[in-house]
């Protein structure tokens, strides 16, 4: 049985109906806007290993709480520098556009390979104003491919916060 051309559009018009009163009710990407204000303190910065994921697979990882000393300024609304330096002894650069900061840098040693050596990951933490105060989004680190003899980059991902300390 196939539906009548004018009952076909009825299923798609409701999906855009709900994507645009969606947006205008605030509920659209918690990442999409601005930059607002330079990002400025000491916050703790959590990692939920419980919540790892592995091509689409979960599976447990160590959780991972530190507390970060962030530094940046903005040039305008839309895009704020700065630095990020972690009580774990490392330091990185952190940026921010349109909403969303990202903060970058390399974990020596990450990956662990068979043969006694190991090979560094490029850990990237995405995160954007979700409360006051709190930040959410995502720790992923990737190995490079062909890394311990095995064509297949290892990606982990895991669910991330960060909390302003008071």
């Amino acid at each position: 049985m196939s539906l009548h051309p004018k009952r076909r559009i009825l299923p798609a018009a409701c999906v855009v109906l709900m994507v645009v009163l969606g947006s205008l009710a605030g509920i659209g990407p918690a990442h999409a806007g601005d930059c607002g204000a330079p990002l400025n303190g000491k916050f703790t910065a959590f990692s939920d290993g419980q919540w790892a994921q592995t091509r689409l697979r979960y599976h447990d990882e160590a959780s991972v709480t530190s507390t970060w000393t962030v530094s940046t300024s903005c040039a305008d609304y839309l895009d704020c520098a700065g630095e990020v330096a972690s009580d774990q002894g490392w330091k990185a650069p952190a940026r921010c556009t349109s909403g969303m900061w990202i903060v970058a840098r390399d974990v020596p040693n990450w990956e662990p390979c068979p043969d006694g050596t190991a090979v560094t990951g490029a850990q990237k933490f995405k995160f954007w104003a979700a409360d006051p105060g709190k930040f959410t989004g995502v720790d992923k680190t990737v190995g490079p491919s062909g890394s311990c003899g095995v064509n297949r980059e290892l990606t982990i991902e895991m669910p991330f916060t960060l909390t302003t300390l008071e």
